[in-house]
Order: structure tokens, then sequence, then C-alpha cells
């Protein structure tokens, strides 16, 4: 991967070899495998066994989760919070397991859309719940450095499996999320 940037500061006009860029191919290679660690993790590993028997059906909200991740159609960060929610069927998951799994799937080349159906997802599957909501806003490079150039533009996507199709379920997430929503 050092080569490639290398390669790449090369392509863009610059001097690999100019003081300032001497390390630089290295650094960025090891930034980005930082960036894209998600790859080397599954959802097993991620869990690590932390459900815990629960007699609670009542909503579990972990908000305001931040993530970042990379556009995978421009390469450019987006950046956001991530709100999970669901409603436990006789076990809930250990509360930083949640954030962990948002960002297992941030730190792999992204859509917004997609990211959000991989966290609902896979909260509904190792928690086996009876229903799952899980909002991101986030701010997309690709939109505000490059292209259309919009500084303040955020992108709002939803997911809802199970009992948080039904509108009561959904409006009491919305509601309790939505002091944090901008």
């Amino acid at each position: 991967m050092e080569a490639n940037w290398r390669s790449i500061i090369e392509h863009i006009g610059e001097d690999p070899e100019r003081a300032g860029l001497l390390d630089t191919p290295k650094r960025a290679a090891k930034a980005f495998e930082f960036l894209t660690h998600g790859y080397g993790q599954n959802l097993s590993d991620v869990v690590n066994e932390a459900l815990f028997p629960s007699d609670s059906s009542e909503m579990v909200l972990v908000q305001n989760i931040e993530l970042y991740s990379l556009c995978e159609h421009h390469l450019l960060p987006f950046i956001g919070r991530c709100h999970v929610a669901y409603l436990p069927e006789g076990q809930v998951l250990g509360l930083s397991k949640v954030a962990r799994v948002v960002d297992m799937f941030a730190r792999r080349l992204q859509i917004q859309e997609q990211l959000t159906v991989q966290i609902a997802e896979s909260i509904k599957q190792v928690t086996g719940a009876q229903g799952v909501g899980v909002i991101i806003e986030a701010e997309h490079m690709c939109m505000m450095m490059r292209g259309v150039q919009k500084q303040n533009s955020t992108t709002t996507t939803s997911g809802f499996r199970g009992l948080f199709k039904d509108t009561d379920t959904r409006n009491e997430f919305l509601n309790l999320i939505q002091s944090k929503l901008s």
C-alpha cells in the first residue's frame, strides 16, 4: 500500500522525495489501514458473547454514537452520529458492543444507506430483538469538498426492523432522539 501512495503522490505532480513528503506514503498507508480496519473484524468477535439475560422488553437506546467512515465512491470521509434502539427479547447486549458494531461497519468503504441496513440487521441478528431502529445523520466530504460543494448539508438515513415498523414504537424512538437530531 505504501508504494501505491507513493505512486499517487507522483501522479498528482508532487515529488515524494520532498522533505515534507518523505514519510507520507508510510503514514498514509498506516492511516488507511486504520480507517478500514472493519474488514478485519466480524460480528461474533465484536459482540464477544456480551449478551446478558434480561426480563426487560422495554426499549434500549444508545444514542449519539460517533461514526467515521469513507465514502466508497470517492474515498472521502463522512462523519456523523448514529442512534440505535432495540426491544429486547430475553437478553440485552452490552452497551459498548452496540457502539462497536457501528464502528465495525463504519470502518469499511461505505455508503450511508448500506451502513444503516448493516447495523440494523446485525443488532437484530445478535440480540434476537423484537425490533430494531437505527438512524444515522452524517456530513459527507464528497458533497462538501468537491462536486456540489454544499457546506451545510447533512444526510439522514433510517432503518427499522420488526416492531419498529409499528407507528407507535417508531414514534417513541423518534421522540426520544428528536432533541439530538439537528
